[in-house]
């Protein structure tokens, strides 16, 4: 049985993840989403989204960190597992979160069926594009409701959107 696996990720309003291996903005408010839906459950990381977070929070504290790596190297306090395979066979039936970078969502992207996006009104210009869904995903809820833009206390606008592939 293909087990139940989320993606999560915040995007630019021009589709980008990332810049020079971090987050191109400062989002409190995403932030604790994350920290709030990821709790608890097994995430999913490449090896560069494991070395591009802060030493105080590796592994992400409250989760189980898996960590996606072809060179098998050392990932303290996470698994590491040298592929897709290993890591679904890892995940087992238990409920996961494909956490970046690009390249895992890419090879996960097809065994998700849940997304939440966060939509960031900033224009990045470069860096890491965003994942593409295609066809075949809903909007089921989005945060306002009405699709507007929340406000950051760091003046950023931003919205939640949480999709269900049909």
């Amino acid at each position: 049985m293909t087990p139940r696996l989320a993606a999560i990720w915040a995007q630019s309003a021009d589709g980008f993840i990332g810049r020079d291996g971090a987050l191109p903005w400062s989002l409190p408010e995403d932030l604790a989403r994350f920290r709030a839906l990821t709790a608890g459950h097994v995430v999913l990381m490449g090896r560069a989204t494991w070395d591009s977070l802060p030493a105080a929070y590796r592994p992400l504290p409250g989760r189980e960190n898996v960590v996606l790596s072809r060179t098998g190297s050392d990932a303290p306090g996470a698994t590491v597992v040298p592929g897709v395979a290993e890591a679904l066979r890892f995940l087992g039936e238990r409920p996961g979160w494909v956490v970046g970078g690009a390249q895992v969502y890419q090879a996960l992207l097809h065994v998700v069926d849940r997304v939440e996006v966060t939509d960031v009104d900033v224009l990045v210009g470069e860096g890491v594009r965003a994942p593409r869904l295609g066809a075949g995903w809903r909007t089921v809820a989005t945060d306002p409701a009405d699709g507007g833009w929340q406000t950051s206390r760091t003046g950023l606008g931003y919205r939640f959107r949480t999709l269900l592939r049909a």
